[in-house]
């Protein structure tokens, strides 16, 4: 690891693990930062996701080739999220986007701002474009819901109905934590996600992921345009077919003191712990209000209305995400 948020000097903070080392987990209180985020206060430190940055005129025209996301018409400042798929239509990259009017802004998850920018820097040919790394210098910061927090004079901000992400200079991070905070760690914004069923990139997929399974066709696909990587696949399994794996959320027995984990089996509970995996959990979390909840990738054919047993033995009752 060899990024350390400054943040992480502020009382109670205890540095996160991966995916998000080198930010606070939380600040000594998981359950009162969730609700001061549900509340809308606070804010979240994600310095350590990456930036990138593309300019040039042919800058939208040249991503609408690229990504999934319908960009070529994208109207300044209205954000929008974005997937870069392989050949045979899998998830490689999941983007947060905004367009300032003169450049594309994006953040992705942490260091993977590397091989992103290795792929657009691949598919430049004669575009009028520019791909930059700005992660050095700019940091990550998430405003919940209904925040009443400014934001700060020349930041560009994403505004989704999730709340503001702000592409804050690093140098400012500090003297904007000190005036608004209450920081909340990454527990509690990743509590907030899995209660809201939205995938993360590296949690929900594995080399084989299709944006079918996870729900992405709703947010991050447009299923009108054409002329990107992995279009084909795409639009078979969306006209022809069912993907074969479908995201659940759910609801786990709150009487273990472990909760199941990222990669951990997920089986009939009908079968026993001695069953054959149907799935696996994907991220979790102990939510202020709903107690243990997680989300997990099944097979499709999993009953809907089936009892699932995730990790070894955590009870745990589905809720549908993507219908099989």
């Amino acid at each position: 690891m060899s990024y350390l948020s400054p943040l992480l000097s502020l009382p109670g903070a205890v540095a996160g693990e991966e995916p998000d080392e080198g930010v606070a987990a939380h600040y000594g209180d998981l359950f009162r930062e969730q609700r001061h985020l549900a509340d809308g206060v606070g804010f979240v430190d994600l310095s350590h996701r990456g930036v990138v940055t593309v300019t040039g005129a042919d800058r939208l025209s040249w991503l609408h080739l690229l990504l999934t996301q319908h960009v070529s018409d994208l109207p300044p400042h209205r954000a929008t999220e974005a997937l870069v798929l392989s050949a045979n239509g899998h998830i490689e990259h999941a983007l947060y986007l905004v367009d300032d009017g003169e450049t594309v802004w994006a953040h992705t998850e942490p260091g993977a701002q590397d091989a992103l920018i290795a792929y657009l820097e691949s598919m430049k040919f004669f575009y009028r474009v520019e791909v930059a790394d700005r992660t050095d210098a700019f940091a990550v910061v998430h405003l919940p819901a209904g925040s009443i927090t400014a934001t700060p004079d020349g930041v560009l901000a994403r505004e989704t109905p999730h709340g503001r992400d702000l592409f804050l200079p690093r140098e400012r991070l500090s003297a904007f934590a000190e005036e608004h905070g209450p920081p909340a760690g990454v527990l509690a914004h990743e509590a907030l996600r899995i209660e809201a069923h939205r995938p993360r990139h590296g949690l929900e997929t594995d080399h084989r992921t299709i944006p079918h399974e996870l729900g992405w066709l709703e947010t991050a696909v447009h299923l009108q345009k054409g002329c990107y990587r992995g279009q084909e696949t795409v639009a078979r399994v969306h006209n022809l077919g069912r993907p074969p794996r479908r995201l659940v959320f759910l609801h786990l027995d709150g009487s273990e003191v472990r909760i199941p984990v990222h990669g951990d089996p997920v089986r009939l509970a009908a079968d026993g712990a001695e069953g054959r995996a149907v799935g696996f959990v994907t991220s979790s979390a102990r939510h202020h209000e709903l107690g243990p909840i997680a989300l997990a990738l099944v097979k499709r054919n999993v009953p809907a209305d089936a009892e699932l047993l995730a990790g070894e033995r955590t009870a745990a009752a589905q809720e549908l995400v993507v219908r099989p």
